[in-house]
């Protein structure tokens, strides 16, 4: 049991900024040279920068987000160009980030001066005297409107006074000028990483793992970060590129290693564009990839963290030698698997958190910015004892009983105590039980099929599934179960998909599950005809060949989501990687599921679409490198042009069909067009 010592009623999290950086810039004048590279550089830094990437359009307020995304950066840089003074838009940001400047919050504001001189913006004379003379005018018979343009003068002095980067012809160039303000901002903010800053009870494990790495001495290093899921390694080693990152020449932080096992070509790339710069895809296979990394690095001190690896042929294909890196480069990898680990390599061995800090994390995501009601404190320190130390326990628990009343803790409390003895996957299902079921549904699709996939395309296909998927997603985040990530990609902790999946796999068999992923899965299902209403979505990628009895889905009647990626395209471009059975004498499947809405088939094996096919909500239709001659066979125009039933010949390139094929029905009358040839 945590003692009640321990509880304390000011243990609240409250990060100081959620942005290392503020850009304010007039979008016409550097968003495509100046201000879109130095944005790139301090990405590439791994300094969290805010960016409106709209056009915006000129007008006398900004919105409630922009003023927010300025109180919460620790740094603002001001980017003056010519026609600076002529956006309105620009100069009210300017007077907010000066007001936050002058409360002495710790922001730090710094001009940059590109091609423009400071003389011209403090006095407001040339470019800048044209632009205040229309304003002037344009506010002439407004007093408001001139105290404006007043309080945008005073603004631009103040600013101009400041000390900052002139880049001028004969000054500084651009390249060298974004390498200055990249090393300061990333030493700036190294010291308070933004939305890692406060994470409780990490100050003592970073200081045993940055004391494992030995900056000091200029030799090349592995240091492992070894721990049972969700007892915070990724956030360590997250927490340490930060900081750490301005003192290597380039550095690339690799997410999910074992989510990408079949793609290491993939994740080389990935490698070689952060540290070389080179071209995404510049490796076309793995083992040409480990060659190009060996010879390429030599000279580079280099910062890499491979995270979540557990396989010894990702570190073999990634980091097989050290010798591969430039002196003083380090590389940090992290596990569950101790296994992996070589018998004289570094290891920092992860411990779950202290009473006290456990008890921090947990009121951090129950009572947010409150202060916890001291009839909470009991059951808090249950709840607490029971998670053990586990920070992604605490953190899911918390925020599952966010804004619920005691007798709603009382009732979770029992039934976590229920499978106090269960793995703690287990217990972390409180927190699905308690989502509305549209949520639920949302949920279990992101942890069989979506994690890693940029939320935009996930969106798609929730959005033709479900009637409020924005909102459902909006509530899995809050109640952490799913994280977007700064790529804006769908994410989550192994052991919530886990858990997830676990949920699907209730049933006995796997005919019975409503969701496939796994290819083996798959396969018994179809060999043994095990297909029933219970399947709603199949989606999995396939590296060999597979073979399809066309009559096995004729049960799967309630099937929405059927995706078949082919993984290997490269070796399918020589031989088709998807048999059909033998039987199919008439160049059609048996049936598909009128309750489609997203049908990906890669290779799909037959001439034609089943004649009784209708899906009247289908709204992507993807069928690379398939078969089909015909949407449906010519004799069910009845007469009719082609065109009325969408009954259309397709006699496509080998490079179209490599593309693939993308329809759009339509709802109203579910009359099927071509509408686009990707």
């Amino acid at each position: 049991m945590v003692s009640s010592s321990s509880f304390a009623s000011d243990s609240q999290y409250c990060p100081r900024w959620k942005y290392d950086v503020f850009l304010n810039f007039r979008g016409a004048d550097t968003r495509r040279t100046f201000t879109g590279h130095l944005y790139e550089g301090l990405k590439s830094r791994g300094i969290f920068t805010f960016l409106d990437d709209k056009s915006l359009e000129d007008g006398d307020s900004i919105s409630e987000e922009l003023l927010k995304a300025i109180e919460e950066s620790q740094v603002a840089l001001i980017v003056f160009s010519r026609n600076y003074a002529t956006s309105r838009w620009c100069l009210n940001e300017l007077v907010k980030i000066m007001e936050c400047k002058e409360e002495e919050n710790g922001k730090t504001v710094i001009p940059i001066f590109y091609d423009v001189d400071p003389s011209h913006v403090r006095y407001q004379s040339e470019s800048f005297a044209e632009a205040f003379a229309n304003h002037e005018s344009r506010y002439k018979d407004d007093v408001e409107g001139m105290q404006k343009v007043q309080g945008w003068r005073t603004a631009l002095t103040a600013a101009a006074n400041l000390k900052g980067y002139d880049i001028r012809d004969g000054f500084e160039s651009d390249a060298d000028c974004i390498d200055c303000i990249v090393d300061q901002i990333s030493s700036k903010c190294n010291t308070s990483v933004s939305y890692l800053q406060e994470v409780v009870g990490i100050d003592t494990q970073l200081k045993k793992v940055e004391s494992l790495l030995n900056m000091e001495i200029n030799d090349v290093r592995i240091v492992w970060i070894w721990g049972m899921g969700g007892v915070g390694k990724t956030t360590i080693a997250k927490t340490i590129f930060y900081k750490l990152s301005s003192k290597f020449e380039v550095v690339c932080f690799l997410e999910n290693i074992k989510e990408n096992k079949h793609k290491m070509d993939s994740l080389q790339n990935i490698l070689l564009s952060k540290l070389l710069g080179e071209k995404d895809n510049s490796v076309k296979d793995k083992e040409a990839g480990r060659s190009m990394l060996a010879k390429r690095l030599r000279l580079k001190k280099v910062l890499v963290v491979l995270d979540d690896i557990d396989h010894i042929d990702q570190l073999d294909y990634l980091a097989m030698d050290l010798s591969w890196f430039g002196k003083g480069s380090r590389i940090i990898a992290t596990t569950r698997d101790q296994c992996l680990i070589g018998e004289n390599d570094v290891v920092f061995e992860v411990e779950t958190l202290l009473d006290c800090d456990a008890i921090k994390l947990f009121n951090q995501y129950a009572f947010k910015e409150k202060v916890p009601n001291e009839c909470f404190k009991n059951l808090t320190l249950e709840i607490v004892s029971l998670a053990k130390g586990l920070p992604l326990a605490l953190k899911v628990w918390g925020s599952s009983l966010h804004r619920m009343d005691i007798t709603e803790w009382e009732s979770a409390l029992v039934r976590i105590k229920k499978n106090s003895d269960v793995e703690i996957t287990e217990n972390l299902k409180i927190s699905y039980d308690g989502l509305e079921p549209e949520e639920q549904e949302i949920f279990l699709d992101i942890a069989c099929f979506f994690r890693g996939i940029e939320k935009e395309k996930v969106m798609q296909v929730l959005e033709s599934c479900y009637s409020g998927p924005k909102i459902g997603l909006r509530v899995l985040v809050n109640k952490s179960l799913v994280i977007i990530s700064e790529n804006n990609e769908i994410e989550m902790h192994d052991l919530i998909q886990d858990m997830g999946k676990c949920i699907v796999k209730m049933q006995k068999h796997p005919g019975e599950y409503s969701r496939l992923w796994n290819v083996k899965d798959f396969k018994e299902v179809i060999d043994n005809n095990m297909g029933t209403m219970a399947v709603e979505a199949i989606w999995f990628t396939y590296f060999e060949e597979l073979s399809f009895n066309k009559e096995a889905m004729k049960n799967m009647r309630m099937l929405r989501i059927l995706c078949i990626h082919s993984g290997d395209e490269y070796s399918r471009m020589k031989a088709s990687s998807f048999s059909s059975d033998s039987n199919c004498h008439d160049g059609s499947i048996e049936y598909l599921s009128n309750n489609l809405r997203w049908f990906v088939w890669h290779d799909y094996p037959w001439q034609l679409l089943p004649e009784n096919f209708n899906p009247k909500r289908l709204v992507h239709l993807d069928l690379r490198w398939s078969s089909l001659h015909y949407l449906w066979n010519e004799t069910k125009a009845n007469g009719k042009t082609p065109n009325d039933y969408g009954c259309i010949k397709l006699t496509f390139s080998e490079e179209v069909k490599e593309c693939g094929l993308r329809l759009l029905y339509k709802h109203h009358d579910s009359v099927t067009r071509i509408c686009r040839i990707l």
